[in-house]
């Protein structure tokens, strides 16, 4: 099943491409296969962890915590030369992959938390009508 922008209008518009996929691919490049699957699949176990939840809401950069020393994230941290906000944004590419890549519907947007920007996307249930 693909991913969907919802516009303000109603407009349900299919997600085709990874935004900014030219800039993120050479750097995603750079992190060894086996750890770039290693990353999906966590990725998907974490998003397995909400599918069918009560709450089924994901936003991206909640996900992998704040220090990512010896975790599954860290060839990520690795491939963008030890540079953090350039990281999170990989990483935010990542999740944007994996969420195109699920068999369920799902949507997302950019949102507030206390009137401050999350930063992140945040990644939400639909289902067909």
């Amino acid at each position: 099943m693909p991913l969907f922008y919802i516009q303000g209008n109603g407009k349900i518009e299919r997600v085709v491409a990874v935004p900014h996929q030219g800039h993120n691919q050479p750097i995603i490049n750079r992190i060894p296969n086996r750890e770039f699957l290693a990353i999906k699949d966590e990725i998907n176990r974490l998003v397995d962890l909400v599918v069918d939840s009560p709450h089924e809401l994901i936003t991206a950069g909640w996900l992998p915590g704040n220090d990512w020393t010896g975790t599954v994230w860290e060839p990520i941290y690795i491939a963008a030369n030890l540079n953090f906000d350039l990281s999170g944004m990989i990483f935010g590419a990542i999740v944007f992959q994996v969420m195109m890549e699920r068999d369920e519907d799902w949507s997302l947007g950019k949102y507030q938390i206390d009137g401050r920007d999350i930063g992140s996307n945040t990644y939400f249930r639909i289902y067909p009508r």
